[in-house]
């Protein structure tokens, strides 16, 4: 009998290897669950996470609770203030028991020296599209007219006029 082949004929999912970077990686900024990292928009709530973000945790020499400290402008601290408890618990339902004993806020400067600034946005901005060429367009449009389906046909042509507009530049 033969061995079994893989399935995935060398290929690893992406996923599969950044998991353990990540996980290094945000544990030595105290982060145990990276999951408080990338999905800061559901922990916190849209509202928070669009004026804060999470810094770092540090343990006390107790061990008895950590300190979530979260990243906001000046203008947004007093606002953030009052919402320290249900962020807490907010935080604390992510890690299924009381592992934040304390929030602290830190405040950077919303102008100024380019280290102080910190972008709030999370991924909810696109990039500004440069509008495309006519003629490229068009020219796509004819490379990909024998195809059948109109949905397809829309997909490879807005694909060629991509193509087209990069090996132009």
């Amino acid at each position: 009998m033969s061995p079994r082949r893989a399935s995935t004929k060398g290929f690893t999912r992406t996923s599969s290897l950044l998991t353990t970077r990540i996980r290094e990686a945000s544990e030595k900024r105290g982060f145990a669950q990276s999951r408080l990292l990338t999905q800061w928009v559901e922990v916190a709530g849209e509202e928070v996470a669009a004026i804060s973000r999470p810094v770092e945790i540090s343990y006390g020499r107790g061990g008895m609770g950590a300190t979530l400290t979260v990243l906001t402008t000046g203008a947004n601290a007093p606002m953030l203030e009052m919402q320290k408890e249900q962020l807490r618990a907010r935080v604390n339902g992510i890690y299924g028991y009381n592992a934040i004993a304390r929030v602290r806020i830190t405040q950077t400067a919303a102008t100024g020296f380019a280290e102080g600034q910190v972008d709030f946005r999370h991924g909810k901005t696109k990039p500004e599209a440069t509008p495309a060429d006519p003629v490229l367009r068009e020219k796509a449009r004819e490379a990909v007219g024998p195809v059948g389906d109109a949905g397809l046909r829309e997909a490879l042509a807005r694909l060629g006029t991509n193509i087209l507009m990069k090996s132009n530049r």
